[in-house]
């Protein structure tokens, strides 16, 4: 089956939003339909260099680069992504992108619209509630519960039959026939002793602060954020340097091909997040977010300890993470002490977490969408 492809995020580039759209795309290809996908000033490089920077396993697909003057709030973009993609004749029209969706209804194919947040602004609600309130074949992707019924509330005429949830998900193949724990750390550089590590952007409200004075609180624990731009990953390790913090490493951004191993390398998992989460273009994702790392961290099959933030139980539960409160260290600094001295605790959390983690790939979330578009 065709389907066609359309974002608005940077490629290549470290955002989240970038790296999900990727491994989305992949879910699609691994069911063995062909994909194209359209995308704003692609940089030149190679598929081999997307394939590393994003971790990919599968054959080439073709990505198409069309000008976009983010004045027009991309809707010269979508309207030449439908003008392409009219040509090629697809069956589904797949997109992460508002105008592009209301938009594709004239294509004749399914079009499916994947949200991760509530629409907002003039333009975006205005072209959201045309979209699901035409009769266009559309189905409309969430990924929580949570943002699924925020967006309801606020688009009434959303109906249930139109809609269907699909949390974020992961390779399962990038965490198989990974070296033990002890050899991962060698591999990687590490430090040979306990290794506590949290994976992500540094961006506010990932609970940086909160993981460097757990950092200070256990002196004896090797403490590693991998993740963060050049910048910002520079000013935190001077940061350290000046407190004399010599248990803690920010290793800046590590491409997601060397990721699986440097979480293999770690003996425990943080989920820092704060009571309010910011993302790569701000705003606040606490109450519907579905963070690509919880289902790295099952896959990786170690002890996650999470905030306690209702979305999260979504996927997470008692069995294979330990909540704490969020922003508050003592909590987080009794639960990581337990953690530590329990050895067979962590042995349960690791092997609920690996078994939890078979539920998320990032092909059999692709197939559900699809099938449900294609009922």
């Amino acid at each position: 089956m065709k389907i066609a492809v359309s974002s608005t995020s940077k490629v290549p580039s470290e955002t989240a939003n970038s790296i999900q759209m990727m491994l989305a795309c992949q879910g699609l290809v691994q069911n063995g339909h062909e994909v194209r996908l359209w995308v704003p000033d692609l940089e030149r490089v190679s598929f081999n260099v997307l394939r590393k920077h994003y971790g990919l396993t599968v054959d080439k697909f073709r990505i198409h680069s069309l000008l976009s003057l983010p004045f027009l709030n991309r809707l010269d973009f979508s309207l030449s992504m439908i003008l392409r993609a009219f040509f090629w004749n697809p069956a589904v029209v797949y997109t992460w992108t508002i105008p592009v969706a209301a938009m594709g209804g004239f294509l004749g194919a399914t079009i499916v619209l994947e949200i991760h947040d509530v629409p907002c602004g003039k333009l975006g609600t205005s072209m959201f509630n045309y979209f699901i309130g035409s009769d266009a074949d559309k189905r409309v992707v969430f990924i929580s519960e949570a943002l699924k019924q925020r967006v309801q509330e606020q688009f009434p005429k959303l109906k249930d039959a139109e809609c269907v949830v699909a949390p974020n998900g992961v390779e399962p193949a990038d965490y198989e026939n990974l070296p033990d724990t002890a050899a991962a750390k060698q591999e990687m550089g590490f430090h040979d002793g306990m290794i506590v590590s949290c994976s992500g952007h540094l961006y506010a409200g990932r609970g940086v602060e909160l993981f460097m004075e757990l950092a200070r609180r256990f002196p004896q624990v090797h403490f590693y954020w991998f993740g963060g731009n050049p910048d910002e990953a520079a000013a935190y390790r001077q940061q350290v340097a000046d407190k004399g913090q010599d248990n803690v490493f920010f290793t800046g951004f590590i491409p997601r091909s060397e990721l699986p191993l440097a979480q293999k390398a770690s003996d425990i998992l943080l989920m820092p997040y704060g009571k309010a989460i910011a993302g790569s273009s701000g705003g606040d994702s606490a109450a519907i977010c579905s963070p690509m790392k919880m289902f790295e961290y099952l896959a990786a099959g170690k002890p996650i300890l999470t905030s306690d933030i209702p979305v999260i139980h979504e996927v997470l539960n008692s069995e294979n993470a330990i909540f704490c409160e969020p922003e508050n260290v003592d909590s987080w600094a009794a639960a990581l002490a337990r953690v530590l001295e329990d050895p067979a605790l962590r042995e349960s959390l690791s092997n609920a977490a690996l078994q939890e983690s078979k539920k998320y790939s990032w092909k059999e979330r692709a197939a559900r969408i699809l099938s449900f578009a294609k009922r």
